[in-house]
């Protein structure tokens, strides 16, 4: 595959449009990092604060300059507001398959539909346009929110992986639990 990873890649419906994650969106984001720091309670790479937040946007940009992540900023369009952030990342050209993650709204745009939105463009660019066959995502264990949203977009539990990751606070590890999309005879 041949993907340009410096393209300007949009990807967009009626509710939402992704386009490529910039260093100049500190200020379309700061806003959650300050006033919403339970966003980031079960990831890794806490954006909470203005510091946290320009080296979760540097990570991710130099994610994609080494041609291993694609990093979206999300914009509600019936709001027209910035939303959050999502990203296709472990991007596999030779086994055709990818994760999708990295992905957090603020609380205004939780539970509206846009992350439905948001994942149906990026399901269908990976396997339509990138000839993907596996999509994966990955959660903690504890997390209801993001478990409840990837079985509501048909996800199938592929396991769980214990003591798969260093919690934050790096005092024990967490479960992580896995699912996937595949795409069988041309559909997602």
């Amino acid at each position: 595959m041949n993907f340009d990873f410096n393209q300007n890649l949009i990807l967009e419906d009626d509710y939402v449009q992704l386009r490529p994650l910039q260093r100049s969106d500190l200020d379309n984001l700061l806003h959650f990092s300050i006033n919403e720091p339970d966003i980031w309670k079960y990831s890794l790479v806490r954006a909470n604060g203005k510091e946290n937040l320009e080296n979760y946007i540097d990570i991710a940009i130099k994610a994609r300059n080494n041609h291993t992540e694609f990093p979206f900023i999300i914009y509600d369009k019936k709001q027209q507001k910035y939303a959050g952030s999502t990203r296709f990342y472990d991007i596999q050209f030779p086994f055709k398959t990818l994760q999708l993650g990295y992905t957090w709204y603020g609380g205004d745009f939780q539970g509206t539909g846009l992350n439905k939105h948001c994942k149906m463009l990026l399901l269908t660019y990976a396997f339509e346009t990138l000839g993907m066959e596996r999509v994966e995502f990955r959660a903690d264990n504890n997390n209801a929110r993001s478990i409840a949203a990837m079985k509501s977009i048909g996800c199938k539990v592929d396991g769980i992986l214990r003591n798969n990751m260093p919690t934050y606070e790096g005092k024990a590890r967490q479960h992580c639990i896995k699912y996937s999309q595949k795409r069988v005879g041309g559909k997602c």
